[in-house]
């Protein structure tokens, strides 16, 4: 099983946004998914729980409580035993006991932050923790304006760059996103021929390229 962490210590940077978007994505690629929450605020299990409400009952959702975030490779294993092949840890905007672990758990991270100076100064400790414990990682350049009419996404995409890999391609800022998560879905499944899911896809097709090129590394 492989397990991927959506992780930085900033919040508003879209990690359950992406986290549900991914999940779906992946499902309908061929994974059996788990996605967890790891964040106290829950958005993700919630979001879980309107998918349960629904019938939707791939990917499982499920929440990890503060009290068993210290089992979570035993956990992670546990999983794996029951035919999960990916996890996905949705990580407080924190730094925490949760996101170190999940970082050290994890055969990829996902950091993602919007297209500011700010946002981008802030992933910088996320980064540093990533690189002491020499984790992987990939940068998801999320909530851009249209490049058409910005070079901001531009910029930051070669700010991000020159600190470690981007992943591809930048996610725009689109009503899909949110309006997926507002009726318990991912974008893929929302609205399967949008512009938001073809990036959904495009970034899960970036994800399972990091992890195969890993994995021969």
């Amino acid at each position: 099983m492989k397990t991927i962490a959506l992780v930085t210590q900033k919040g508003g940077a879209g990690k359950t946004t992406l986290a549900a978007a991914i999940a779906v994505a992946a499902t309908e690629a061929g994974e059996s998914v788990i996605a967890l929450d790891l964040d106290p605020q829950g958005s993700l299990a919630a979001w879980g729980d309107q998918r349960a409400q629904a019938q939707r009952e791939k990917p499982a959702v499920d929440a990890l409580p503060p009290d068993k975030v210290p089992q979570l490779p035993q956990i992670l294993k546990a999983l794996a035993g029951k035919g999960y092949t990916l996890a996905i840890l949705d990580c407080p905007g924190v730094a925490s006991t949760a996101t170190s672990l999940a970082m050290q758990a994890a055969d990829l991270s996902l950091v993602p932050a919007r297209p500011t100076r700010l946002d981008i100064q802030a992933t910088r400790p996320t980064i540093q923790a990533l690189l002491k414990l020499q984790r992987p990682f990939l940068f998801v350049l999320n909530q851009c304006p249209p490049i058409t009419r910005s070079g901001r996404a531009s910029e930051a995409a070669v700010g991000l760059s020159a600190l470690g890999s981007l992943a591809e391609p930048l996610m725009v800022s689109r009503a899909d996103f949110q309006d997926a998560i507002a009726a318990g879905q991912g974008v893929t499944e929302y609205a399967p021929s949008g512009k938001a899911a073809e990036e959904a896809r495009g970034l899960w097709r970036s994800i399972q390229h990091k992890l195969k090129t890993k994995a021969v590394a």
